[in-house]
């Protein structure tokens, strides 16, 4: 089994938390809890707190891709030490433009990197089958992640997919309460706890459409009522909340999701941006 990278040890316990076991569900929250009393800890100081087996808690560690506890320890001691420090995610008031952009640049990359990390082909791959067996899909989001909602729509629309995009909360009660078995609902939210995207998912639900959250928290009720969950991971800083920092995460999910879209119906979806490339042409002078 491959090690998992040091970093990023937490958020990958937090965007696997729906596919936990009872007992695992019972350790992830333990970690989450008493991460730096962790890095002190025996397994077995840790079995008797939860009061399982060793080898339950050493069955975990191997779940999330670690050759056991005291490999699990060392990436959390390194993901957990002084983190406020690191010069990348710390913006001064006495930072030139030049190193704010350096530095954003270098946020928005370990966004990137840390949400690559945690993705998972099985999801993917089932993400990407609803989208080839779907009539038509929905995006929805609300504020921001409306924005990625349209961005979402702009780039589907080139495949020829039959697609929709809605930010204002009465067009995506309406547009939901229209959904089909054969249709897929999209819905991209930070927090997963926004109401109105828990309002569309039951309605979609309830016409059973097949429905996909992109969020940043596993443990969200928008993921308890999905069909499909895929994960962003993003840090806030002082000067710009962590929902900021996941919007290019998102982006670039649903990116791979188009490009591998793109692949699947390859000459469906050349013929239509060729089509939308030669209806393009009437706006050049």
């Amino acid at each position: 089994m491959m090690e998992v990278p040091a970093k990023h040890v937490i958020s990958r316990i937090r965007s696997s938390y729906s596919q936990f076991s009872e007992k695992e569900k019972l350790i992830a929250d333990y970690i989450l809890e008493n991460t730096e009393n962790i890095v002190h800890s025996t397994i077995n100081q840790v079995a008797d707190d939860l009061m399982v087996a060793d080898a339950t808690v050493f069955r975990f560690c191997k779940r999330l891709g670690f050759k056991g506890y005291q490999a699990l320890k060392i990436a959390l001691a390194s993901e957990t030490v002084n983190p406020i420090k690191d010069i990348h995610e710390t913006i001064s008031e006495n930072d030139t433009e030049l190193d704010i952009a350096e530095k954003v640049f270098q946020a928005n990359i370990r966004a990137l990197e840390a949400s690559r990390d945690i993705q998972n082909q099985e999801t993917l791959h089932q993400a990407l089958n609803f989208l080839l067996e779907a009539d038509r899909v929905f995006f929805y989001g609300n504020g921001g992640s409306g924005i990625v909602a349209l961005d979402a729509q702009h780039k589907f629309i080139r495949t020829g997919m039959s697609t929709h995009a809605y930010s204002d909360t009465h067009l995506q009660l309406m547009s939901a309460s229209q959904l089909t078995p054969r249709d897929v609902a999209i819905i991209i939210s930070h927090t997963g706890s926004n109401k109105d995207a828990l309002d569309i998912i039951d309605i979609a639900k309830e016409h059973g459409a097949k429905t996909i959250a992109i969020t940043n928290f596993a443990k969200s009720p928008l993921t308890k009522l999905v069909d499909i969950s895929l994960y962003t991971v993003a840090q806030e800083t002082e000067f710009r909340s962590e929902a900021l920092a996941s919007r290019i995460a998102e982006l670039s999910l649903i990116d791979s999701l188009f490009v591998s879209y793109s692949m699947k119906t390859k000459a469906e979806s050349q013929q239509a941006t060729q089509k939308m490339r030669d209806a393009i042409l009437r706006k050049r002078v």
